[in-house]
């Protein structure tokens, strides 16, 4: 189901307020520029420091907003069973095409707990659910015999792997039946990731490339895995930048406010990048012709 390319949206600010005009311009510049789908309120999108209220309008915003014309996949995990659940139904109820969701972090659940907590969730929203695993994020990490537990329910069909560890990547396709999607969630793996089984990628970078992310993702699942691995390889000292830089997202909100995009803000506790940071990120976007502004928000 979950086949392509998909942009972690950034949730831009404006002397403290989510700007809505800056995030119409971006989704409007993604959908134009071919980018397979779209989601709102992850990582990406500082989740952690958005009220429960603009979390609930970023997500009906960006549905709003992609009009049906590519998937919203929503983030709506949280620590809490009982919050993921709420926001999970109300990604639902303003028609949002699937959710996406968090191992619990901080409370660092047993493999149990986690089964428990997904398995929850699923029964109480009937949605396409994506299962995340992050560990260096959530302090926990979802094992494939678990994701292979959880991938029998009829709500779960995929898994967001950031894991960094391609040999557990490798046994949860030798596990999981054919049809349960394998979804890159780091951009400097995508590649080995697509080699073992995976069928997209929920990208930071793409928010700069759209149209090259999706066409490698395309290009690999056609079997034309030259022009991935070029395409990969072309821009892969720009995705290392962006992503070193800080803590996500820091580097790619970075890049789109050197590009006109975006307002430089962020939500304690994130703070800019220094200064250093900042330029090797502006070399490697004036390297790939992609410093030009292409919005009115600096």
């Amino acid at each position: 189901m979950f086949r392509g390319a998909y942009t972690a949206l950034v949730t831009p600010f404006r002397n403290g307020q989510v700007d809505y005009a800056a995030m119409e311009a971006l989704i409007e510049d993604q959908i134009a520029k071919g980018i397979d789908g779209l989601v709102p309120c992850g990582t990406t999108g500082e989740s952690p420091t958005l009220t429960e209220k603009e979390h609930g309008e970023v997500i009906a915003f960006t549905v709003k907003t992609a009009r049906k014309r590519v998937p919203v996949i929503a983030g709506t995990g949280s620590n809490s069973t009982a919050e993921a659940i709420h926001y999970t139904r109300h990604a639902k109820e303003v028609g949002a095409e699937a959710a996406l969701l968090a191992c619990p972090y901080y409370n660092k659940p047993s493999q149990r707990g986690l089964i428990a907590h997904f398995t929850a969730v699923a029964d109480a929203v009937a949605i396409p659910q994506v299962l995340y695993n992050i560990p260096g994020r959530t302090g926990i990490n979802m094992s494939p015999e678990t994701i292979y537990e959880l991938s029998k329910h009829p709500h779960i069909d995929g898994v967001k792997e950031a894991s960094g560890n391609l040999e557990q990547m490798i046994k949860i396709k030798n596990l999981c039946d054919p049809d349960f999607s394998l979804i890159s969630g780091d951009d400097t793996l995508t590649l080995p990731i697509l080699s073992v089984g995976g069928v997209g990628v929920i990208s930071v970078t793409a928010h700069l490339i759209p149209r090259e992310t999706s066409r490698m993702i395309r290009s690999y699942l056609e079997g034309n895995a030259e022009e991935s691995r070029d395409l990969f390889m072309r821009y892969f000292d720009l995705v290392k930048t962006v992503m070193s830089t800080d803590a996500n997202p820091v580097g790619i909100k970075t890049a789109l406010a050197l590009r006109g995009q975006i307002h430089e803000e962020f939500r304690l506790p994130l703070v800019p990048a220094t200064k250093e940071a900042k330029e090797s990120i502006r070399k490697e976007l004036e390297r790939h012709g992609l410093l030009a502004a292409v919005g009115q928000h600096r």
